[in-house]
């Protein structure tokens, strides 16, 4: 799951003057610092203030809202099959879901 979006660390990046923004994989940025030769990953302190001001990307915002609309679905069937399945199913998809969103440190 993307934890951040591409065009927030492209703004991040033109403000503070890195250039060639490149992703190496999914949540791994790395860019030119000003003045450098080498190409660097971009601060992990930096990522955390950007996603601090930014909040959630879309993906992360629909995987909250399906968790959410899944849990609904879940205790209504429950109800109506007096069967606590539908319900251990959302617990589940919704443990994954929370799993997915944390957003772990490259290094």
């Amino acid at each position: 799951m993307k934890h951040y979006s591409d065009a927030w660390i492209e703004e991040w990046c033109q403000e503070n003057g890195w250039t060639d923004l490149f992703i190496e994989r999914c949540n791994s940025y790395w860019a030119f610092p000003p003045g450098a030769v080498m190409p660097e990953p971009i601060p992990m302190q930096v990522l955390r203030v950007i996603k601090a001001e930014k909040g959630l990307t879309c993906e992360e915002r629909f995987w909250s809202v399906t968790a959410v609309i899944a849990t609904m679905i879940a205790a209504f069937v429950t109800y109506w099959l007096r069967c606590p399945i539908p319900l251990v199913a959302a617990f589940a998809f919704n443990a994954v879901t929370v799993a997915q969103l944390e957003v772990e440190d490259a290094y």
